[in-house]
């Protein structure tokens, strides 16, 4: 927010099932598997979910962390490593949204990064 740099953070990890499925997903893409550990640095999702968006820190927290719910389903997907929690949240704007995380997995491998977080079926956005 301040323009200085941000240093990657440990914010958890995939379950096991969460990780198989990454693996074996990007395996016909990239054979050097990841581990659990993400990562998290954020310019991408403060740019997008508050400043374009008009979230504030605390709806990010809140997506972050159902996104990255254990109970979260990776996506099958060539143009993306992602994976979205399959059960409805309510924001605070009226809608039930679900969360999916996107995964930026070279930058800092063997560690995925949590690159963006994004709020499905968010239809009414908050004030700007």
């Amino acid at each position: 927010m301040n323009g200085q740099p941000v240093h990657a953070a440990t914010i958890g990890t995939l379950t096991d099932e969460q990780l198989a499925a990454i693996i074996m997903i990007r395996a016909e893409q990239e054979p050097v598997p990841i581990v659990a550990e993400v990562l998290f640095v954020g310019g991408h999702i403060y740019k997008r979910r508050v400043v374009a968006d008009g979230y504030t820190i605390d709806d990010v927290l809140d997506q972050v962390s159902s996104a990255m719910h254990p109970s979260s389903i990776v996506i099958d997907s060539p143009y993306m490593t992602a994976m979205e929690n399959p059960d409805r949240r309510a924001d605070r704007y009226g809608n039930w949204v679900k969360d999916r995380a996107v995964f930026e997995c070279s930058t800092r491998h063997p560690r995925p990064e949590l690159f963006s977080v994004r709020p499905k079926g968010d239809r009414i956005k908050p004030g700007k």
